[in-house]
């Protein structure tokens, strides 16, 4: 398999040293671009075009949001993961909506953030807007029953951001589905999960780790 070629993007000097060593222990995955903000990183990329971008949110001058708004304008528009330090569902959502292909928090393992790269590089939407542990340490949903049918990974991000509160209409345009579809994905989850509303629905997923 060919390396894919990644952009690191993060003010703190420390922080991006940091991430640059983990990810150069990562199978598959070559860091060709690191810039200290966005204006630096589109630079860049006239001389060293990449497969994926992973950046962190808050950086002065260009951010991640205007930095993912910038680079949706280039073609080809690599895809862009958004990092934080900050556990706020509404970046989430607003990651979502300015073109951002995967949004994780920085404290993700290893594994998950090799995972999200893979993903995100094979053209899938990986957003996580909450973090399921404190959930699933402090309530256990009564029925534990399995689901009566596998998820596909269209389901699962639609229940990661019914685990961030947020209604059809935001679900559908973060990932760019007519409010009717968002409803009928909804109405199917629920049916799996043999659920009666959306709250028990996300309740019963992070404790049987659907998500």
């Amino acid at each position: 398999m060919t390396c894919l070629r990644l952009a690191l993007v993060d003010d703190q000097a420390l922080v991006r040293h940091g991430l640059r060593a983990l990810l150069d222990g990562l199978p598959d995955i070559e860091v060709v671009v690191e810039a200290a903000d966005g204006e630096a990183l589109l630079t860049a990329l006239d001389a060293q075009p990449v497969d994926l971008v992973l950046s962190d949110i808050r950086m002065p001058g260009l951010d991640g949001f205007a930095l993912a708004e910038a680079l949706a304008a280039r073609v080809p528009a690599p895809p862009l993961i958004l990092l934080t330090t900050f556990d706020e569902p509404d970046l989430a959502l607003r990651a979502a909506e300015v073109g951002a292909r995967g949004f994780l928090l920085k404290d993700a393992s290893p594994e998950d953030l090799h995972e999200a790269i893979l993903r995100v590089a094979a053209g899938e939407t990986l957003l996580a807007p909450v973090p399921t542990d404190p959930v699933r340490a402090r309530y256990a949903y009564r029925d534990q029953a399995p689901p009566s049918d596998t998820f596909n990974e269209r389901e699962i991000s639609i229940l990661r951001l019914l685990a961030g509160g947020y209604s059809n209409k935001e679900i559908a345009r973060s990932i760019h589905l007519s409010e009717g579809t968002v409803k009928n994905y909804v109405s199917e989850i629920l049916d799996k999960l043999g659920t009666r509303d959306r709250t028990r629905a996300v309740l019963k997923a992070i404790t049987l780790r659907i998500i």
